[in-house]
Order: C-alpha cells, then sequence, then structure tokens
C-alpha cells in the first residue's frame, strides 16, 4: 500500500490502520489529529480506520510558541 503521509511518499507491506501507522513510524504519542483526503479522521476511530492506497494523509502535531 503506498501512501502520502505529511508529503512524504510511504509504502507498506499490508493494509494498516491509522494507528498502526502511527505506531509503526514511532508517531504515536505525538500526534494529536489526523487528516484523510483532508477529512478529520476521530481518534476514537484510529485503531480501526484503513487508508486507501494513494491516499494522503496528515499527521498534525500541536507545537506551543509565540
Amino acid at each position: 500500500m503506498k501512501l502520502v503521509i505529511n508529503g512524504e511518499n510511504l509504502s507498506f507491506d499490508d493494509s494498516k490502520t491509522i494507528f498502526e501507522i502511527m505506531t509503526q513510524l514511532q508517531i504515536i504519542d505525538k500526534v494529536m489529529a489526523v487528516a484523510v483526503n483532508m477529512d478529520i479522521v476521530k481518534k476514537q476511530d484510529w485503531q480501526t480506520f484503513i487508508p486507501k492506497d494513494g491516499d494522503k494523509i496528515e499527521l498534525l502535531q500541536f507545537v506551543g510558541g509565540g
């Protein structure tokens, strides 16, 4: 499965949930919001939502500052 995650083309062996993708990328504790093809995926759906080949995913992290 090929996905575009935060603008980077990545490949995965098989269909994975958003949660599994974030775990594999070791960023699960940093992500606050997820959008797939510009649609927000609620946090309670991360463990069941499986993106399709070619989807564009944005894993958003909030950064403090001023």
